[in-house]
């Protein structure tokens, strides 16, 4: 295991402490010992190297002291700013942009996820290329002609133009999938069941409450979805059916979790895969309660969901892992780990997914809000239609069934669009 020092640069945020924190987080979910942190305060970041002069031959002695690996800077570094630690830190440097896409790129586990993925960090390389031949004489002469230039500027020159082509290709690629997506999604929507999405801060338990979910709905085992208690766990969009015991039953996707600077590049490469948002009935915003920081959290996914323009979706804030709050005000024992009431309000629900405490109560808030407006109807149906009795076996909650002479009666709870499908079998 690679072993990092961790620097960062606290120029007045409130919060430093806590990015921090995540930093570290972010840097074992990379498979990163990290041995050691600096930190150092000043009103604004050096335009040069980021932190001082002074702070850098800091680094250079505990490179050489404590035998690091790899150096991670906190914030995003300039060009300009890694070009210049390069020029002094002999460990590999990674700024927060660059550990991210790092840790994106060692989860990614389906093709389209492996693309998404290639095209951010082909987008934070093309500005980062200089410097990355220092070592390489950039001219060979000073006539200028492009028979003088040195090796170096040739290679930048040559990945460039490769960067520039890959980057093409991974758009065609993606274009293509996403026509897929579409289709898929298009499917879907002729079942006419409404969908969930499962979004929020990133390790905030949404894998678990799908996998929860699944269990409930007694979904074979190769249906659940991967989940972990660490950061990014999930790339990839999972659409599932969730199946309840009164046919009030959806879909449930689950997204790639947000993140406080997430990288642009990555919001943009997958935003095909989110946009699965944009098409949901219902969002299920996945809050971990128990972490200090989780208002600043609910604040970065309302951003997020805003940007992906999916902000006027209703919405049901589950309020995560109160089991593991030591004063929780829901809580019958008041200490952590204990059992707790779970408590619903109009627009939120305190539960524990990981001990399975809410989970009845979470589906019961999901179908009132996606079903609250349906209304019983009572249909006669002629022998001949058997497909509609079981679309509304299906699709509804029946209530009564009788077989009759004039045909089948079937009185049941239906949704406006069942109701307006099958008007004319209504008596």
């Amino acid at each position: 295991m690679d072993r990092a020092l961790l620097v960062g640069l606290n120029i007045g945020d409130k919060d430093f402490d806590s990015s921090m924190e995540e930093l570290k987080n972010l840097a074992e979910a990379c498979e990163f010992e990290v041995v050691s942190i600096l930190t150092q305060n000043l009103a604004h970041p050096i335009a040069a190297t980021y932190i001082g002069r002074g702070k850098v031959e800091e680094i250079c002695d505990i490179e050489v002291k404590q035998e690091i690996d790899c150096c991670i800077f906190e914030d995003t570094l300039s060009p300009v700013q890694l070009k210049n630690l390069q020029k002094n830190i002999k460990a590999r440097i990674l700024d927060r942009t660059g550990l991210i896409l790092e840790i994106f790129s060692k989860r990614a586990r389906t093709r389209e996820a492996k693309l998404q993925v290639e095209s951010a960090k082909l987008q934070y390389m093309m500005p980062r290329l200089i410097g990355m031949w220092e070592a390489i004489g950039r001219q060979g002469g000073s006539s200028g002609s492009s028979s003088n230039r040195g090796i170096g500027e040739t290679q930048l020159e040559l990945d460039r133009r490769w960067i520039q082509k890959r980057n093409a290709e991974l758009r065609r690629e993606l274009e293509a999938i996403e026509h897929d997506r579409d289709i898929q999604r298009r499917k879907r929507s002729d079942k006419e069941l409404p969908l969930v999405a499962l979004v929020g801060y990133t390790n905030a338990g949404k894998s678990t409450i799908m996998n929860r979910l699944l269990a409930m709905s007694n979904r074979e085992e190769e249906k659940q979805v991967f989940e972990k208690d660490m950061l990014f766990a999930t790339l990839d969009t999972s659409v599932r059916r969730i199946e309840t015991v009164s046919k009030k039953d959806f879909l449930l996707s689950d997204t790639v979790g947000f993140l406080d600077k997430l990288p642009h590049a990555l919001i943009k490469a997958f935003r095909s895969t989110l946009d699965e948002i944009k098409y949901a009935d219902l969002l299920l915003e996945v809050v971990d309660v128990s972490d200090e920081r989780h208002t600043e959290q609910m604040r970065v996914t309302d951003e997020t969901i805003r940007e992906l323009g999916a902000e006027t979706i209703p919405r049901i804030y589950v309020m995560n892992k109160c089991d593991k709050l030591e004063d929780n005000v829901d809580s019958s024992q008041g200490k952590t780990g204990q059992k707790f009431t779970v408590k619903e309000t109009a627009d939120r629900i305190y539960i524990a997914a990981g001990v399975g405490q809410g989970i009845d109560e979470l589906v019961d808030l999901i179908q009132r809000r996606l079903y609250g407006g349906n209304k019983t109807a009572e249909f006669m149906i002629d022998y001949a239609h058997g497909a509609v009795a079981g679309e509304l076996s299906e699709k509804a909650t029946v209530l009564e069934r009788e077989y009759r002479p004039e045909g089948l009666y079937i009185k049941a709870e239906v949704s406006d669009y069942i109701r307006t499908k099958y008007k004319e079998m209504i008596i």
